[in-house]
């Protein structure tokens, strides 16, 4: 469909190697150590695990139109059945 389609995490550059390798990943894992464009695209955020709060990524995907701006956008992903949500807002993108 003509997407890019790329992954963003501040975890380290061998961490997503090890990921990428034990996942069979297919799309560029790209590191952002401190967070700076997470928090751009606000997946930096404050969450709550075990009764304690601190920051972290919240899981999120953003498709990106053909003018460079954020055509759809989906926050706390679940894996699970993700993908055809956002190959229908590709489709969209076409029509």
């Amino acid at each position: 469909m003509g997407a890019v389609v790329l992954g963003v995490s501040p975890d380290s550059v061998e961490s997503h190697e090890k990921f990428r390798d034990k996942f069979e990943i297919n799309f560029p894992l790209l590191a952002d150590p401190d967070h700076a464009v997470a928090e751009k695209y606000g997946a930096w955020r404050e969450k709550v695990q075990y009764g304690k709060t601190r920051m972290g990524i919240q899981r999120s995907t953003f498709v990106i139109g053909p003018d460079g701006k954020v055509s759809k956008m989906w926050k706390s992903v679940k894996v699970d059945g993700h993908d055809e949500h956002v190959l229908k807002a590709l489709q969209n993108l076409e029509q």
